[in-house]
């Protein structure tokens, strides 16, 4: 099956990567539309990409009729219409993480794919980090026994002097850090334990001041220019309304608990520990992914440097990742990569946590389920 591609949010942070691996990916892909609000970046997208069409219509760029294949690579907010119209209209999808803006719209993505043959993906790219997936086979094989507590710590600081871009807009990202590096790490977690969180207990705040307003750009435009402090003219202050930081509690269906501390202020360093433990029975193991090692302890409390295991790089992660489930899907068979049925659960896990901050108490994640039928995953 070839795939012709319309790419909503072509030329942003997100969709312009995107688009250079889906050009790398040969022939079996060509991208067919491009969709964005910035008309001078799509005519210099275009010229890359030997699109047909280029357009700010998003219902344009999925109905084009050599389209059969949508990339959704917009805000969060902009996700739920572009997918369900692709359900609609027989389109098979990958979607950015997170896939809608709460629960009950990612059920019903979820519920719109289900039982179609359309191939579907989600980008959880955090799974395939050499040194998780080393992790995942470390814990399967019993070595550190019955897992019983989970502590991640995902720090991703953005420049001090960084613009206002959409996603500290709560109007248009889903939940701020807590669904954009949130999603990651929590889909990471039950990827590799085998489990779903049952509760959480959560805080939330935004801890970056109010940051220079310079227009609507996208975030590479703006990491850019917060690295370069080029932002200090703007008269403009704009505080963000979406969190940039978040302290959480969980705990899985089979008792194991745990913290997840997540940020993108720019106080909040990474590299003083490893990213994540996980404490079992036998032993531990730490995850240090900016060094690429694992660590045991062992229940006599030595220490091991386990392995540093080798990171190539991500590599074309539409040929190795994507593509690939989106042709087993769509063919009716499972894939062993994220789809929308895990978008789904990622945003039970979101929702649940932005009500435990509203609310300061723990939630159960079984409030924002929906019934046991709808359970099958693909």
């Amino acid at each position: 099956m070839n795939l012709g591609i319309a790419v909503l949010g072509a030329t942003g942070y997100i969709g312009t990567p995107y688009r250079d691996e889906i050009r790398e990916a040969g022939p079996a892909a060509r991208i067919v539309t491009l969709c964005a609000r910035r008309r001078d970046r799509l005519e210099a997208a275009q010229q890359k990409d030997k699109a047909d069409l280029i357009t700010d219509d998003w219902q344009a760029a999925i109905e084009h009729p050599e389209v059969n294949c949508v990339v959704v690579a917009t805000p969060d907010a902009l996700h739920f219409d572009p997918v369900i119209a692709c359900a609609a209209l027989d389109k098979h999808v990958f979607c950015e993480k997170p896939v809608a803006l709460n629960a009950d719209q990612a059920h019903q993505i979820w519920t719109a794919f289900q039982n179609k043959p359309l191939g579907h993906f989600v980008p959880f790219w955090t799974r395939y980090v050499p040194v998780f997936a080393r992790a995942k086979q470390f814990v399967q094989s019993g070595r550190l026994g019955e897992i019983r507590s989970v502590i991640y710590r995902w720090h991703n600081p953005r420049p001090a002097s960084i613009p206002f871009t959409w996603r500290d807009d709560a109007t248009l990202s889903a939940a701020g850090s807590i669904a954009d590096v949130g999603s990651h790490a929590y889909d990471t977690i039950r990827w590799i334990i085998n489990q779903e969180a049952n509760r959480v207990l959560a805080h939330a705040e935004v801890l970056a001041p109010a940051k220079p307003d310079v227009g609507p750009i996208d975030l590479t435009e703006a990491i850019d220019i917060g690295q370069k402090q080029e932002a200090g003219s703007a008269t403009t202050l704009r505080k963000a309304t979406a969190f940039d930081y978040a302290n959480i509690i969980w705990q899985f269906q089979d008792g194991t608990v745990g913290s997840l501390v997540l940020s993108h202020a720019p106080t909040l360093r990474k590299g003083l520990a490893p990213e994540v433990e996980l404490h079992g029975t036998e032993g531990s193991l730490a995850i240090d992914r900016l060094q690429s090692e694992l660590t045991v302890v062992r229940s006599d409390g030595t220490v091991e440097l386990l392995e540093t295991v080798p990171n190539p790089g991500f590599g074309n992660r539409f040929i190795k990742h994507a593509f690939p489930a989106i042709h087993d899907r769509a063919a009716g068979q499972t894939s062993e990569h994220p789809g929308l049925y895990d978008g789904w659960r990622v945003q039970i896990f979101t929702d649940a946590v932005v009500a435990s901050v509203e609310r300061g108490e723990w939630v159960d994640l079984s409030e924002f389920d929906s019934p046991a039928n709808d359970v099958t995953k693909a």
